[in-house]
């Protein structure tokens, strides 16, 4: 054993910084036989005890025990306080994710190797990350006068989940360190991230735009863009990125967002070529490559919105999403049975049930509902978990065919196998009231408020068929303002609302109301309520002019041509 010992000795001591000690002088053999020593043995600066802990720790690494080589590395940190010993204890905890040892050995390794600008920095990050910040400052302040490369952006970054306290002791620290180095720009930039956490964007510019541009760095450049995008000055953000992109050319981050601005500020073509380049940069990045197809479709480049969406799924990246958006594709290119193919291959995902709506349109285009409803059917089997939402897809294609008895029916056997679903109960009470069948809205309505009392849609589709279906004017408002207490800015809301004011004949509440809801959602259906009450009140010249702006824009609209029907006794303003 003491040949192992001795080998962990001397490879120990070459992978381990130590301070060196005077060693004991050497043991004649001939007193081999003598009495042990009272003193352990030492080999450098370890005893034999902490040599054998380490051997065991390396030897369990070599065989994935890192739990094993964790305990005794930061066991034995802890007792010899050895630099190199603390460093390779902080490696294993840090490749474990093991926080807590991590940051006991690289503190242990800090101190002990007071002269390594990677120790100090990496006790930094580790006290930000356990949210000790003060104390990890005092570290960056060491790299900092030692002329090292600084994390002050980790540490502004991490303190993103913190309180305000906590935010507001920092900025004055990033403050302080501020004073002795004006220029440095993670300093910079990290106080103007604290402040953008702070909610105070305007400050957080203002410190960027400061800096000389020769001392702006990408991060900087990047947090500038998001801001002056969150003051709505957008417009500033592009020729900032390019000047970047002009000294930081090979910067991934920063073309990536000087594409995306190019989308958000519908400079497609600009964006193309963007994105061009980044896949050019990075072929293999196919998370690019699918932005790139997304660009296309959003330009209507429908053709090399394709290509890229194939080499996707020849890849076999991002399947579901490739395919989905082939379809569209296709679809917008007038080849329905190429959206029929592409739409099927999309599986259980988000896209899966837009990928069966466009089905259903594309099926019904054709004209051949039976198809929808073995697609959908065929859908419910192969994916149990989506049927409810497969049958509500069914009943909408089959109302909007005006198939009053078919939606009926489906309806019936969709909640058979689901009784107590809200949204199919939702979705029959609709259906009841197409069909006229107050009583039967009612019920379902009603068995979704005991549910769910705070239900605002329930709420007011109720109020509002009661309203106008019934006399119950009053019991009509009391559900309609409950809703309106729910949601105050939904502009159905506010149409029934209006309506049932109308009808309990308060026209001036009536009129406030509607307008508000006609200035949020030009709706033909709030057009003709609020046209009737300025109707009511005389306005005619104003509510002919609102039903003219509104059947324009919805000349098939039923209830408008009703409203003008009845109350100017023709279907034309």
């Amino acid at each position: 054993m003491n040949r192992l010992l001795a080998l962990a000795a001397t490879l120990l001591i070459a992978g381990c910084q130590t301070t060196a000690q005077e060693s004991s002088p050497p043991v004649d053999p001939s007193e081999q036989n003598a009495s042990v020593p009272s003193a352990p043995m030492t080999y450098g600066a370890f005893t034999q005890d902490s040599l054998y802990a380490l051997l065991v720790a390396e030897l369990a690494g070599q065989r994935n025990r890192f739990d094993i080589a964790l305990d005794n590395y930061v066991r034995q940190a802890r007792i010899t306080q050895d630099a190199g010993v603390a460093e390779r204890s902080f490696r294993i905890a840090e490749y474990m994710g093991a926080a807590q040892p991590a940051l006991d050995s690289v503190l242990i390794w800090a101190r002990n190797a007071p002269d390594s600008l990677d120790a100090q920095r990496a006790a930094a990050i580790q006290l930000a990350r356990a949210g000790y910040y003060e104390e990890s400052l005092e570290f960056m302040e060491k790299v900092l006068s030692g002329q090292g490369d600084t994390h002050f952006d980790f540490l502004a970054l991490s303190a993103v989940e913190s309180d305000p306290d906590t935010r507001a002791g920092l900025l004055q620290s990033f403050d302080r360190l501020l004073v002795k180095y004006p220029q440095n720009p993670q300093l910079v930039f990290g106080k103007a991230v604290l402040l953008q956490q702070d909610e105070r964007p305007e400050e957080a510019l203002a410190l960027l735009e400061k800096q000389p541009t020769a001392q702006q760095q990408v991060p900087s450049i990047l947090l500038r863009a998001r801001l002056l995008q969150a003051l709505d000055r957008g417009d500033e953000a592009l020729p900032l990125l390019e000047n970047g992109l002009r000294r930081n050319p090979d910067d991934k981050r920063l073309r990536l967002t000087y594409a995306r601005t190019l989308v958000e500020h519908d400079q497609l073509e600009k964006a193309i070529g963007e994105f061009a380049t980044l896949i050019q940069q990075y072929p293999d990045d196919n998370d690019l490559r699918f932005s790139m197809a997304l660009v296309c479709l959003e330009a209507q480049a429908w053709q090399e919105a394709i290509i890229y969406l194939e080499e996707l799924i020849a890849r076999g990246s991002h399947l579901d999403p490739a395919y989905f958006n082939l379809g569209r594709a296709y679809q917008e290119l007038g080849e329905p049975e190429l959206a029929l193919q592409a739409y099927e291959q999309v599986g259980p995902s988000n896209e899966y049930l837009p990928a069966k709506l466009f089905q259903s349109q594309i099926l019904l285009e054709t004209g051949d509902p039976q198809a929808v409803s073995r697609m959908l059917a065929s859908a419910r089997t192969e994916q149990p978990d989506y049927a409810i939402q497969l049958y509500l897809i069914e009943i909408e294609a089959l109302a909007d065919l005006q198939d009053g008895d078919a939606s009926w029916q489906l309806i019936q056997q969709a909640l058979a196998e689901y009784p107590e679903d809200l949204s199919l109960l939702y979705t029959r009470a609709m259906l009841a009231d197409r069909r006229g069948q107050t009583q039967q809205l009612e019920k379902d309505l009603r068995f979704i408020l005991e549910r769910e009392p705070d239900n605002a849609m329930a709420l007011n589709a109720l109020g509002y068929t009661l309203a106008e279906r019934t006399d119950r004017h009053a019991e009509a408002l009391e559900l309609i303002e409950q809703a309106h207490r729910l949601n105050p800015d939904d502009p159905a809301i506010l149409d029934s609302l209006g309506w049932v004011y109308f009808k309990l004949g308060n026209l001036d509440k009536a009129e406030s109301h509607l307008r508000r809801a006609y200035a949020r959602f030009r709706d033909h259906e709030v057009a003709a309520h609020l046209g009737e009450v300025l109707w009511a009140q005389g306005k005619h010249k104003e509510a002919r002019k609102i039903w003219s702006t509104a059947l324009s824009e919805q000349p098939d609209s039923p209830i408008l041509k009703e409203t003008l029907r009845r109350l100017t006794g023709k279907e034309t303003p």
